[in-house]
């Protein structure tokens, strides 16, 4: 029997959207920040050198402009203020979120509620000044040793640091901004407005490679259903539960009995998200982007070996891609994203317990069981969407950037985007009715008549 709270969920219409006026203030506010964001990915670092920065972008696409620079919306490739993008903030909160569950300090500070949450906050926005300035240095020292500095020097490599750190730390606020006074996740918007950005210049090249006869319409077809089902795909998976039958006893409280109940614990399919193919991806273009930038490693002989053999679409490029995955989607739902004896524990705590399994450790070993089964299914999902882009840009040489992170990434934020607005929506629908009946109860005080004389 479905619930009034489902159903209202169900009837909520979109014309009710203009009535929203907090939703739609929210919605602004967002756009307009987002806005801000493009613009700053076209002002220039100083000291740059426009012509010969566009040459060197194109020549190591395949390292540096490609995930890099979908990642930050191409400010890598004009080299602006954002050129470091919101990575280094990404970076720094799962190192934090791995330290946590690891250190055991930190553990007991993520437990002490809002005070521990803020202390964590803070050492996540130093990790993040930290990687950055690194990052920014060694940006720094590439473009001189590339001549693409007019003025080389002490100077150069201060004020690019100081433009490109500050620019990073500016995104960190704006999408904690979003995210407190906007609608949907600030991070992940401002990654999803950068990839997107990058959309129409790839549909250009790709469909001008297809005039020119580089690719026959069979393949422009192809890879357009490909990317449809890749797209349809990753929705069915992201929303696909595994439900775990939870069951609470009858209880006493004072002198009232409350009945037993039951419920369900949620398993998602991919409980890790888009963190294994980021961290897979990462380790992949590192041998690349090492060589891009330094000239002298490329001529190494270990470095010309990974480069001929971990190279896009190689065998072993491929299997180190899906076995990083596998190993990455484990480990962080483990350490992170669903930890069985915190859960257990919890269970235990709200007296409920999964029938036929004894609360406490037999329980944690119970969940343990269940999501490793499931994250097969998890891992095998994540490999699969992250590999079919890889084959079909190494086989057909498609001219832009196309992964799999990048598809998990808009379709994840679209859905959570979505849902956030819907519930702003259905709060708002509840506000209503709220109003109409205590203006219903106030009109039958006012129409109620006093006792008769006699």
């Amino acid at each position: 029997m479905v619930s009034a709270a489902e159903q209202m969920a169900a009837n909520t219409s979109w014309a009710a959207l203009g009535k929203a006026t907090d939703l739609r203030n929210r919605i602004l506010f967002t756009i307009g920040l987002l806005i801000v964001y493009r613009l700053g990915t076209f002002i220039p670092v100083p000291g740059i050198d426009a012509t010969a920065l566009r040459q060197f972008m194109e020549s190591a696409g395949a390292g540096i402009g490609g995930m890099v620079s979908m990642f930050t919306g191409g400010a890598l490739g004009r080299m602006g203020i954002f050129a470091l993008g919101i990575m280094p903030y990404i970076s720094a909160s799962i190192i934090v979120q791995l330290l946590t569950s690891m250190v055991p300090a930190l553990e007991q500070l993520k437990k002490e509620g809002e005070q521990g949450r803020k202390k964590i906050n803070q050492y996540t926005r130093y990790g993040t000044v930290a990687l950055a300035t690194v990052q920014a240095y060694g940006l720094a020292v590439s473009l001189e040793s590339g001549d693409l500095a007019f003025d080389p020097g002490m100077y150069f490599r201060l004020a690019c640091m100081i433009t490109l750190v500050g620019g990073t730390m500016f995104l960190m606020w704006l999408g904690e901004q979003i995210t407190n006074r906007g609608i949907g996740n600030g991070i992940s918007l401002i990654i999803f407005v950068g990839i997107i950005a990058e959309v129409p210049s790839a549909l250009a090249q790709f469909f001008a490679s297809g005039r020119s006869g580089a690719l026959s319409p069979a393949v422009i077809v192809g890879v357009i259903l490909m990317v449809v089902g890749i797209i349809m795909f990753v929705v069915f998976m992201e929303r696909a539960l595994r439900k775990i039958h939870i069951q609470y006893p009858r209880r006493q409280v004072g002198m009232k009995v409350y009945d037993g109940g039951s419920s369900h614990l949620p398993v998602k399919v991919n409980p890790a998200g888009v963190i294994p193919a980021i961290f897979a991806s990462s380790l992949l273009l590192l041998p690349t982007t090492i060589a891009t930038f330094s000239t002298d490693a490329a001529t190494g002989p270990v470095m010309s070996w990974l480069l001929a053999n971990f190279g896009p679409g190689q065998p072993l490029y491929l299997l180190f891609f899906v076995s990083m995955i596998v190993f990455f989607a484990y480990f962080y739902t483990f350490n992170v994203a669903f930890k069985p004896e915190d859960v257990a524990n919890n269970l235990k705590n709200q007296n409920g317990f999964v029938p036929g399994i004894r609360p406490g450790a037999k329980t944690a070993e119970y969940l343990e069981y269940v999501v490793n089964r499931v994250l097969v299914l998890g891992s095998a999902y994540l490999a699969i969407v992250c590999l079919l882009p890889e084959i079909l840009r190494s086989q057909f040489t498609i001219p832009f950037y196309f992964g799999g992170t990048s598809v998990l990434i808009v379709v994840s934020v679209t859905m959570d985007t979505i849902q956030q607005v819907q519930s702003h929506l259905l709060a708002h629908q509840y506000e209503g009715l709220i109003e109409k009946s205590q203006l219903r109860g106030r009109n039958k005080k006012r129409t109620r008549r006093g006792p008769a004389r006699r």
